[in-house]
């Protein structure tokens, strides 16, 4: 195998951390050599698994032999991250959302424009196979231009209390993949939404926070996107696309673990959904950090990158204002 020729700072030793590294190792042109974790336990554990070093952030970022960072730490620690990476000269990959609110985004957008460094954002949606085959087919003409974009996000189950309470709300941090998604797809900027939700869980609750939502988005040449989420699909995790056009629709539909169909004389049977984001999307970390070797050889460009992080969120912060300009409505006859 040839010597890796970028090394790669890697923050955060989570799952999605943990999904990064292999990803990094598994290319022929990186190499994780450092791992910054607050959790010592987790930082020592995924150094030790690919060969890489446990260190703090300010000996990652002064490494000269470090070409770039993957941050997959707190969303809190996400812009200053970014801001630190940049000043520092690295390249960087950061998980979504830019920063917790917009301003802050906007703020490290203009450290990295400083420094002129790459950044990649971490929509990995765009590079699933299935998603980037439908999206080929919509600019091709397959269809007509897109009329009604529909997407159904739902998560298996909600996550724990405390990365709820942190986790910026269901706007930010589940269906911000959403609104990437909708500008990706109609290939236009978004004018006018609309955003209504509830809180059906205790989980949700404690934290203040909605864990169903449905969002309707126009477009600048008034094309439609509906959004329609939940984090507690009971049958697993199910992410579904449908494209109308003027000449037909394109649909993606779930991955399942097997697509072995029972036929039966009671009933007609086949897998539920995989269980979650980590199995429905492996091979779209896997293209998303290959797309990321070929930006650091000079061969690609960070696409998604900051400008499309940025308005992902804006749009997330507008569904949230949305959401409670209206909560309150008096509904009484």
């Amino acid at each position: 195998m040839p010597e890796s020729r970028f090394a790669i700072a890697l923050f955060g030793a989570g799952r999605i951390g943990r999904i990064h590294a292999g990803n990094i190792a598994a290319q022929p042109g990186l190499r994780l050599r450092y791992v910054v974790d607050v959790n010592a336990e987790a930082a020592d554990k995924l150094a030790a698994t690919f060969g890489a070093t446990v260190v703090d952030a300010e000996h990652a970022l002064a490494d000269p032999t470090v070409a770039a960072v993957v941050i997959a730490a707190s969303t809190t620690m996400h812009a200053e991250l970014i801001a630190r990476a940049a000043r520092a000269g690295k390249a960087i990959f950061c998980e979504k959302p830019v920063a917790t609110d917009l301003d802050g985004a906007r703020a490290c957008a203009a450290v990295v424009a400083e420094a002129g460094v790459p950044c990649m954002i971490g929509f990995q949606r765009r590079f699933d196979p299935t998603f980037a085959a439908l999206k080929r087919r919509l600019d091709a003409g397959e269809i007509g231009a897109p009329e009604v974009v529909v997407l159904t996000s739902r998560d298996p189950a909600p996550p724990p209390l405390e990365y709820l309470k942190q986790s910026g709300g269901v706007f930010k941090d589940m269906l911000i993949h959403d609104f990437d998604v909708c500008r990706w797809l109609l290939a236009d900027e978004i004018v006018e939404i609309y955003a209504t939700g509830a809180c059906l869980s205790a989980n949700a609750g404690q934290a203040n926070d909605l864990d169903t939502a449905a969002v309707t988005l126009r477009s600048r040449s008034g094309r439609l996107c509906t959004i329609n989420t939940s984090r507690h699909a009971a049958y697993g995790y199910d992410q579904r696309i449908e494209v109308l056009g003027a000449g037909g629709m394109l649909q993606a539909g779930n991955h399942r673990p097997t697509e072995v169909v029972a036929s039966l004389a009671s009933a007609v049977s086949s897998d539920v959904p995989e269980p979650f984001f980590l199995e429905r999307y492996r091979r779209a970390y896997a293209i998303e950090m290959a797309h990321f070797a070929e930006v650091l050889a000079g061969n690609a460009q960070p696409v998604p990158g900051l400008v499309d992080g940025i308005k992902a969120l804006q749009l997330a912060e507008l569904a949230t204002s949305s959401w409670r300009e209206r909560r309150t409505l008096n509904c009484s006859v």
